[in-house]
């Protein structure tokens, strides 16, 4: 075969392999309209097949300011989730007027408030007749997953909250949100200051190589499919949330930020306030967007926060050999004594993955390093 021909038919398989993504895309990932009661339209994306929710993990997710379903749609998809992402399903919340290239909300419309819109969450799960799911969200949507859990804790497993703040909007919240201005349909230059800060933090002080791609990858998202008027009202709705409070968080809580996150030590002091057989802390070092500057940290936590749920016990960590992960489960032994769960000849992947609801913590076995002040 010659050199031209070898191209040819490389570049066929390219083409049918992007054709078997499409489909397969399509088959497994479906968009939803579902209304509610005080929070409008939310348009909800559908990462696997539902109908197999009972020997699957289901995730809950809720962007943050700035960006849509896409930014955890993009996570999900990344190489270290490819294992999580076979054995669950994801269900991505676009608050309102958020979905690509939406249209500019009504005048009329009452922007919902965190609280609000965390409550109404369950309107999603009762349309898509989902029983449980364990809650995945960043920043503002962090916010609103914590409010849901508490509002309907016997339908959320646990809450995997990145970035969350725990407090009403500071002093030096409500002073940056006086200096932005929003003209038209464009974003003033406050603004992006403002929503750069709340996203990257510390990653843009100092002498940072990678500062300008970060700004100007932002931008482009920011300006590209995102509705600038209804992004002002989720800003808004955020900066005027009231406190949220989780010491009487009935579920398990696993807690993640970056130390050059804006709101490390915020995180850090919700932790400190709480139970901790209730909740865990990952705190990724030399990151401030965990989701873009670690996604494989932030991925095996999730497995392990999973895995203390009784879910997703099918799926090995990395350098753990997998005949013996299968054998075993984390309170038993290798040779069948009672407390082992092993997997039986006649026990599928599937069943093996089927959710135990049972309310476990992870044991952290390292003490975290304190947060650099």
């Amino acid at each position: 075969m010659s050199a031209e021909e070898r191209r040819a038919s490389f570049a066929r398989r390219a083409e049918s392999l992007i054709e078997r993504v499409r489909i397969l895309k399509t088959i497994y990932e479906k968009r939803y309209a579902v209304k509610t009661e005080k929070s409008g339209e939310l348009i909800v994306t559908v990462q696997g097949d539902l109908s197999q929710q009972e020997k699957r993990a289901v995730f809950l997710t809720v962007h943050d300011l700035g960006c849509n379903h896409t930014s955890f749609e993009d996570f999900v998809n990344s190489a270290c989730m490819i294992e999580i992402k076979e054995r669950s399903c994801f269900i991505h919340i676009d608050v309102p007027g958020h979905a690509d290239n939406a249209p500019t909300l009504p005048d009329n419309f009452q922007f919902p408030t965190l609280q609000t819109l965390g409550e109404e969450l369950i309107t999603v799960l009762d349309f898509l007749h989902v029983k449980y799911v364990i809650g995945l969200g960043e920043g503002a949507g962090a916010n609103v997953l914590a409010r849901f859990g508490l509002a309907h804790p016997s339908r959320c497993l646990g809450l995997i909250l990145i970035n969350v703040t725990g407090s009403a909007a500071s002093v030096l919240d409500a002073f940056k949100t006086k200096f932005i201005s929003w003209k038209g349909d464009e974003i003033g230059q406050s603004a992006e200051d403002f929503l750069l800060y709340h996203k990257f933090g510390y990653q843009l002080v100092g002498d940072n190589p990678d500062k300008e791609k970060i700004v100007t990858e932002f931008q482009s998202r920011l300006h590209s499919s995102l509705n600038n008027k209804n992004l002002k009202q989720y800003v808004k709705a955020f900066t005027s949330r009231e406190n949220l409070c989780l010491k009487n968080c009935k579920v398990d809580l696993l807690l993640v930020t970056g130390v050059m996150s804006p709101y490390a030590g915020v995180v850090e002091k919700m932790f400190k306030d709480l139970n901790k057989e209730k909740v865990t802390l990952l705190k990724v070092e030399r990151a401030g967007d965990v989701l873009a500057d670690a996604p494989a940290k932030v991925a095996q936590s999730i497995l392990l926060f999973c895995k203390g749920q009784g879910l997703l016990t099918s799926v090995v960590l990395p350098g753990v050999d997998r005949n013996r992960a299968f054998s075993t489960s984390s309170g038993g032994s290798s040779d069948g004594t009672p407390g082992g769960r092993r997997l039986s000849r006649g026990m599928s992947m599937e069943d093996y993955d089927k959710p135990n609801i049972r309310r476990l913590s992870i044991t952290i076995n390292e003490q975290l390093p304190p947060i650099k002040k």
